[in-house]
């Protein structure tokens, strides 16, 4: 397939629009200026605007009509929701995953838990953790599940670094003891094991995420 010039710009802005939002440098409810995107890039509006319907697809970036675009944000309430349904769908993301893991995919499993034990910077954390938990799922080969959980995580990233600076030592050495766990169970084969931990893992940053009600104030940008 031939890839047009505004195609590939268009990939190249909404990756760095990404990355820009994943890691915290653009927050939620801040604006995105078509014009200040193109300025940036040396860009036409056409591969801004592809870039942004990318974005916005992926749960990260919110468009209104007439109006703009803005980094997606979520309610107390919304992101309850959304946890919610990550308890119920993502142990079954795994299930289904499982009997097609590669000889060396807990292997890998371990050494990111490890790294993530290892390291005291948030950011790379949320990367380790990410790679960790979209690993675990790859290769489920579901056609609706996996593309669902991947928004999910795009549009909770921002409240998952909220969560992971809140922790004190015994809710982070909990965080990382689960992820051992998790691994544990998979190398067993334990597949109801794996997905009782995994559903645990995910309810304690709900809970602990609604403790936190201020995460969720909103300034308009």
């Amino acid at each position: 397939m031939t890839v047009t010039r505004d195609g590939a710009a268009s990939a190249r802005i909404a990756d760095s629009i990404r990355a820009d939002i994943l890691g915290g440098r653009l927050a939620p409810g801040a604006r995105i200026r078509q014009e200040d995107v193109a300025a940036r890039f040396g860009a036409s509006r056409l591969p801004v605007r592809e870039a942004l319907r990318s974005l916005e697809s992926d749960g990260l970036v919110t468009l209104v009509a007439n109006t703009g675009a803005w980094v997606s944000r979520l309610t107390l309430e919304e992101c309850v929701e959304i946890y919610q349904t990550r308890e119920r769908i993502e142990p079954l993301l795994l299930r289904y995953a499982i009997p097609h893991y590669p000889d060396d995919r807990v292997d890998e499993l371990s050494a990111l838990a490890a790294r993530m034990e290892a390291t005291g910077d948030v950011e790379e954390f949320l990367l380790l953790d990410r790679e960790f938990h979209l690993l675990s799922y790859e290769g489920s080969g579901t056609s609706l599940i996996g593309d669902l959980v991947h928004r999910l995580w795009n549009s909770t990233q921002h409240y998952r670094r909220a969560y992971t600076t809140s922790l004190d030592d015994d809710r982070r050495r909990i965080v990382h003891d689960e992820h051992h766990l998790l691994t544990t169970t998979l190398r067993d084969g334990d597949a109801d094991g794996a997905e009782h931990v995994l559903e645990a893992h995910i309810r304690r940053t709900r809970l602990q995420l609604a403790q936190h009600p201020e995460v969720f104030e909103f300034t308009e940008q």
